[in-house]
């Protein structure tokens, strides 16, 4: 099974909002067997809650389940652990790599990476920005095309 994580500062926003984005494409694809995915932040402030209302009343919108996600940590077993490790924009990926140390096994990257549109390279955080629309818009991009690079990488 491959598995995929993705990461963002506190992980109420954006990297639970691309979890449930790339489950729900999973289920409908039907590679929810062989793709698992989750989501973490690079720090502790909202461990144990759900996702942020905002990005609740997103996924709401578009009838995505995220009932199960609960914020929590990145650890560095998550690096040896998930194949893909997926940051939001560039601090999520400095501040993973410093846990990750010199020699991680995950293909570390960021989600806008695997959009043609380098234009727009970090997913901006709504916690801040209030902009929820523009956000979901980025990791639904994203996640398609991330699953697409996952499915010819590892021949799915």
């Amino acid at each position: 099974m491959v598995r995929v994580l993705f990461v963002c500062l506190g992980n109420i926003c954006r990297s639970p909002m691309a979890e449930a984005v790339f489950r729900h494409l999973l289920i409908n694809k039907g590679l929810d067997g062989k793709i698992e995915v989750d989501s973490a932040g690079t720090g502790d402030w909202h461990v144990g809650q759900p996702p942020h209302k905002g990005t609740q009343k997103k996924l709401e919108e578009y009838k995505i389940d995220y009932s199960s996600i609960r914020a929590r940590q990145l650890n560095q077993s998550d690096l040896n652990h998930y194949h893909y490790v997926i940051a939001m924009d560039e601090k999520n990926l400095n501040d993973i790599g410093l846990i990750a140390g010199k020699n991680p096994t995950a293909y570390i990257a960021r989600l806008m990476d695997f959009v043609d549109d380098k234009s727009v390279v970090d997913v901006p955080d709504p916690y801040f920005t209030g902009n929820f629309d523009l956000t979901y818009d980025l990791v639904t991009q994203g996640c398609e095309q991330l699953l697409s690079f996952i499915c010819k990488r590892e021949n799915i």
